[in-house]
């Protein structure tokens, strides 16, 4: 028994954790050799593992073997500089070593007192980013407002939507629950729809407005404007109005100032959605895209996006914390204290779904100190530079066009169809789209719009350099001839 591996061990901790360091090392060494899409078939792993785990300890040695052999075939390399797909979840060398932290304090930080710390620094670096992304004075904890790390932009705008559900149910009484409607475009996160159904907001008055070409995708005031007032006719409620900075299709980008000063006028929830873009406006260049902010009551963007920070850590900014601390906090005895009976802290389990929260924000107060504004910026640019080196890349090739105005570093595209084409290049694209992604050699997904199969090209990962943007053209280009000599 003395060999085998103890539930914490200062010295095994050094000796394993060296070990594990460098098979990760490893990995990001050789991550280029791996197919970017798994191509194993469902259930694969199945056959190949045992049906019941081990009566006695099995070494590291054979852990990373089967590792080796069984699990990372079964990935999906999001970090790889061939990854296009949907949009990045960045990893890095800070945001590991700040991962690697918080899992060695391990705290269950949902109130001030079990580790001051952390709710402290959570507090300081959402203030820190507030700074850098030039919200107003209401987001940073000196007020009524703050910032607060949720797990996903999922999480975030369901609190901020039960949060403005119970702020009007006080004020037009629990029973017109069936009443209240909530508003977004057709090219909002499907976070929100499952929001709604969450919060009782019932079917039929989640109002899901078109957006088409006309206006780039994004939601047109008018369009929002008329639907209020044909609700407020009808005699129900309008609460809620979402906006998207940076669309999952396209990358769109709603008018802000307009849309929330019509929730102003209202009386609705104004939440700003930007989760992709939203790290791109630490850029001064691209800060006009949230110019209308100040209209926002809650404002979210995801560092585990684009911000070199590691899955998950999706930052939430509110004006007003009152109406989410009144929806969401409970009071049980066991977890009084002095401190919060007092009200002398901030207890961000009152601010969330679950009770219990990591040490999130280690991890983005490394990435910020050891990367630092100017570098976070030139990653940013960096991207949307090679993004936009691809976009003129399908401009030199006739057969594809570039479907919708490029915004930050996703690129929307596809391959001609013939004039006669019976589904207007549906199904040509979605070959095309299968073909790549089969051969492992890059990842990359698809939207619909305007009834348009359509490829999308996300430039984000952080390995990505220009030499792989012209090797994934190069796939495309291959791949479109074999295609079109097939038809």
């Amino acid at each position: 028994m003395e060999n085998t591996l103890k539930p914490m061990d200062a010295e095994q901790l050094r000796e394993y954790g060296h070990k594990m360091v460098d098979f990760i090392a490893d990995y990001y060494k050789s991550i280029e050799s791996f197919p970017v899409l798994s191509q194993v078939k469902p259930g694969y792993l199945k056959e190949l593992l045992p049906d019941s785990a081990p009566n006695h300890p099995e070494s590291l040695q054979d852990v990373f073997e089967d590792i080796r052999q069984k699990i990372i075939p079964g990935i999906t390399h999001w970090q790889s500089p061939e990854y296009f797909a949907y949009y990045p979840s960045n990893s890095s060398t800070a945001g590991f070593l700040g991962e690697m932290l918080s899992a060695g304090f391990n705290i269950v930080g949902f109130s001030w007192v079990t580790s001051p710390a952390a709710t402290e620094l959570e507090v300081i670096v959402l203030d820190w980013l507030a700074k850098m992304l030039k919200l107003p004075d209401q987001f940073f904890s000196a007020g009524q407002g703050g910032g607060v790390i949720q797990g996903t932009a999922s999480e975030a705008v369901l609190v901020v939507l039960l949060a403005a559900r119970d702020k009007i149910l006080r004020k037009v009484g629990k029973k017109s629950l069936e009443k209240l409607v909530v508003y977004a475009s057709d090219q909002t996160h499907s976070a929100l729809q499952k929001a709604c159904q969450i919060a009782g907001i019932v079917q039929d008055n989640f109002r899901v407005l078109k957006a088409d070409r006309n206006s780039n995708y994004s939601l047109c005031p008018e369009v929002a404007l008329e639907a209020i007032s044909n609700d407020l006719s009808a005699g129900l409620i309008p609460f809620f109005l979402c906006a998207t900075v940076g669309t999952t299709s396209s990358a769109a980008v709603d008018p802000l100032s307009e849309l929330g000063k019509l929730s102003k006028a209202y009386g609705m929830w104004f939440h700003v959605d930007a989760a992709y873009a939203g790290s791109a406006c630490i850029c001064p260049e691209y800060r006009h895209y949230i110019d209308g902010v100040e209209e926002a009551d809650s404002f979210g963007m995801n560092a585990h996006k684009w911000f070199l920070t590691n899955f998950d850590c999706s930052l939430l900014w509110v004006k007003d914390q009152r109406p989410l601390v009144q929806s969401l906090s409970t009071n049980p005895e066991f977890l009084k204290n002095k401190a919060s009976q007092e009200n002398a802290v901030v207890d961000f389990k009152d601010w969330q779904i679950p009770l219990g929260r990591r040490f999130r924000s280690l991890k983005l107060w490394m990435v910020l100190r050891l990367y630092g504004l100017e570098n976070l910026q030139s990653y940013i640019r960096n991207h949307i530079n090679l993004a936009e080196q691809f976009e003129q890349l399908i401009k030199t090739d006739s057969r594809f066009e570039v479907v919708s105005p490029r915004n930050f570093s996703l690129v929307c595209f596809r391959l001609l169809p013939a004039f006669d084409d019976h589904d207007n290049g549906y199904k040509l694209n979605y070959n095309l789209l299968d073909a790549v992604n089969a051969s492992g050699k890059i990842f990359i997904s698809h939207t619909v719009l305007s009834g348009n199969f359509v490829l999308r090209f996300a430039v984000g990962a952080p390995l990505t350099e220009e030499k792989h943007i012209k090797e994934a053209w190069k796939v495309l280009q291959d791949h479109a001839t074999t295609l079109l000599r097939s038809i």
